[in-house]
């Protein structure tokens, strides 16, 4: 059987006659362009010229065309764009497929957008999110199939390559009959990292293909150990979901709760370099906040940890510990019960000379037990209404008059006012210690989203939120209360990732399971391979927290180095040591501190001899390249070709909560992993 382009050099000639064929429609593009200019030079002439003499709808025919003009220039613009960067990348993949019953294999190229030659009618590059592509990644060489509007096509994978082409340059081609994208992944994944998370679609694998391309479940969990690629997967599904419902979804229907506004920023060039646009990012914070209507000063979650690090407040501890828990949702759920049967005391009231007696309010207000407790006020007021006018024709009531009888009703419920309420909840659990309100009123932040739950359970949601899908990252940091405060905001799809061991607050870490209890039907599905970090910082981070999922890529590497200094001016000599030959280089280098504090502190000494080393806060915005002093909370989510984690001592490290952080800062190293401590090393690493 003979192979279409069989050597490296035919496919070299066949991808530059390709990359002609995209010139010359780029050209054409421009010239429809050129022509639409001078249409709409010509129609604003003609308005200019004749506007005395034309009437309305003449005018109005030119402005549609005039509008016509743009919005088609606008489409071709964004054609453009795909094609030049169609022309540096045309593909990553082929696979020769021959299927039953015919004859002859057919070769299909795939990149990240498709391509239809018009003129010969003929598919020459599919979409990575086409339904013929999962062949590429669920499939060697051999059966295979894949499903198409017309039902399962089966047939056999003659052939299998992979290209990695850059700005139009074939720089290798790769064939074998075993999984040749490992041979590419090795390649990438020992490459620098670079200033923004870029796509994948070259090196995914066949759990990851899974989990994108997954159209059944409503709610699907990613759980993902570090270094797994879980955001990326997700942000590559949302990209499917685009493709796969176009005109049902678009990047405005979907959102995503992200960790932190440099995370955002970081993962913010996916979907772009994907041909989608960014999706609308918020903080859980945020949402929060603007659902209250900015009520309530409270504590953000980076304040509530930093708390936890810094005084280890036990009774601070328990209050978060008591609502994390799934329970404590079921002890809410009582108590709105016990508000139904005991806070809603009907009273005789009279409009006019007509009384309305008790007995028949009380019995309207349990006739609406399917609304929210304050929603009945007015449907109630509108019966009392209809029943005095059919008693009494005659009685003319003002607009007045009918606000007062709902005021009234109002009245006769006790819990009007969300935080008086909020409080006497943990009255009626007879732990009124559970709740504690901070300096100037402040709330504290895990008393949020019970507030919240508790307003929406009163008086239901106001509008509904116009999302049609839902992605949380870093699941393991939301309590089981926020995941029911979600699904009352967002009963829509959603794709929820994080990793159990990566919680930066033990106290009211969530996994799986939990999110599982809370919403009902979710889909379960894991991600074990760990491709960030070389196999030596992989397997030292598992010592630190085991995690028993994980299965570490075999990309060799340095041993990581634990270095103890005399005294603390020599391990700040080490660093500033370190900071100099990192400046000589061009990876990036991430200085991961336990606090802020710490961190803004180190940042202040190493700028002393430097103006190079940025400082990422809880307070930045975006992420930058190089050498970054930050945090472990602030680092999760990013990686860094190099990893310093300075100060490691037992009194900096000593429980659970430093082990995690530890664990988060080591797991961030892609190649180079490093720690520090003076005198002594925590315990945590004494037997690494």
């Amino acid at each position: 059987m003979s192979v279409f382009n069989q050597t490296e050099q035919d496919e070299v000639s066949y991808m530059k006659s390709i990359i002609k064929r995209l010139e010359k429609i780029i050209t054409k593009l421009d010239e429809v362009i050129n022509n639409n200019v001078k249409d709409l030079r010509e129609y604003k002439n003609y308005l200019w010229e004749n506007q005395s003499e034309l009437d309305r709808a003449e005018k109005s025919a030119v402005r549609h065309n005039v509008t016509q003009a743009v919005l088609s220039s606008e489409a071709i613009v964004e054609r453009k764009k795909r094609i030049r960067k169609m022309i540096e990348i045309p593909y990553f993949g082929r696979i020769d497929f021959q299927e039953d019953k015919k004859a002859n294999s057919v070769p299909i190229y795939i990149g990240i957008h498709s391509y239809y030659d018009t003129e010969k009618n003929e598919n020459v590059i599919h979409d990575w999110r086409a339904p013929i592509s999962t062949m590429f990644y669920d499939y060697e060489t051999g059966k295979a199939h894949y499903e198409s509007p017309s039902g399962i096509i089966n047939g056999t994978i003659n052939l299998k390559r992979q290209y990695r082409i850059r700005r139009s340059v074939m720089e290798f081609m790769l064939e074998s009959s075993i999984n040749i994208q490992d041979d590419i992944l090795q390649k990438e994944l020992s490459s620098t990292s670079d200033e923004r998370m870029k796509n994948i679609v070259a090196t995914i694998q066949r759990e990851q293909n899974l989990i994108i391309r997954n159209e059944e479940a409503k709610t699907l969990i990613i759980q993902g150990v570090a270094g797994s690629g879980k955001t990326s997967i997700a942000l590559h599904r949302v990209a499917y979901i685009l493709y796969r419902f176009k005109g049902e979804i678009s990047s405005k229907d979907i959102l995503i709760i992200s960790p932190n506004k440099v995370f955002a920023d970081y993962i913010s060039n996916v979907l772009p370099e994907l041909g989608e646009e960014t999706i609308e990012e918020c903080g859980f914070e945020e949402l929060m906040d603007k659902q209250l209507q900015s009520k309530y000063k409270f504590q953000t979650f980076f304040e509530q940890v930093t708390e936890i690090i810094e005084k280890h407040d036990e009774a601070f501890i328990n209050r978060i510990r008591f609502k994390s828990s799934v329970e404590f949702i079921d002890k809410m759920d009582k108590f709105f019960l016990y508000v139904e049967n005991h806070c809603f005391q009907a009273v005789d009231i009279k409009i006019g000379r007509i009384p309305v007696p008790k007995e028949y309010i009380e019995e309207r207000f349990k006739a609406y037990h399917r609304i929210p407790m304050r929603s009945r006020f007015e449907p109630i007021a509108k019966d009392i209404i209809r029943e005095l006018q059919l008693s009494a024709p005659n009685l003319e009531l003002t607009t007045t008059d009918k606000n007062n009888i709902k005021a009234e009703i109002k009245k006769m419920f006790s819990g009007n006012n969300d935080l008086s309420l909020y409080q006497s909840f943990y009255e009626w659990l007879g732990q009124p210690e559970l709740f504690k309100k901070g300096k100037n009123r402040q709330l504290e932040y895990a008393d949020v989203a019970p507030l919240l739950y508790l307003k929406i359970k009163m008086e239901g949601l106001k509008e509904k939120l116009p999302i049609k899908h839902l992605l949380v990252d870093e699941m393991q940091d939301y309590t089981p209360i926020q995941y029911k405060v979600l699904s009352l905001l967002f009963p829509c799809n959603k794709t929820i990732l994080g990793d159990a061991l990566q919680s930066v607050n033990p106290y009211s870490s969530t996994n799986y399971m939990d999110i599982q209890r809370v919403l009902a039907g979710a889909e379960v599905m894991k991600l074990c391979k760990s491709y960030r970090s070389s196999y030596e910082i992989t397997n030292f981070a598992q010592k630190i927290s085991k995690s028993p999922d994980l299965i570490a890529i075999e990309r060799h590497g340095e041993k990581p180095s634990v270095l103890t200094f005399s005294s603390a001016n020599d391990e700040l000599e080490y660093l500033h040591t370190y900071v100099g030959n990192a400046l000589k280089g061009n990876g990036s280098v991430g200085i991961i501190c336990k606090t802020e504090k710490e961190a803004i502190q180190l940042h202040s000494i190493l700028s002393e001899r430097t103006d190079q080393v940025c400082l990422l806060s809880s307070e930045s915005a975006a992420f930058s390249n190089g050498i970054i002093v930050t945090t472990a909370h602030t680092a999760k989510g990013l990686e860094f070709d190099e990893v310093v984690v300075p100060f490691v001592t037992e009194k900096e490290y000593n429980n659970e909560m430093d082990r995690s952080l530890l664990y988060i800062a080591c797991t961030r190293a892609m190649h180079k992993l490093t720690l520090t401590a003076t005198k002594k090393v925590s315990s945590i690493l004494s037997d690494k």
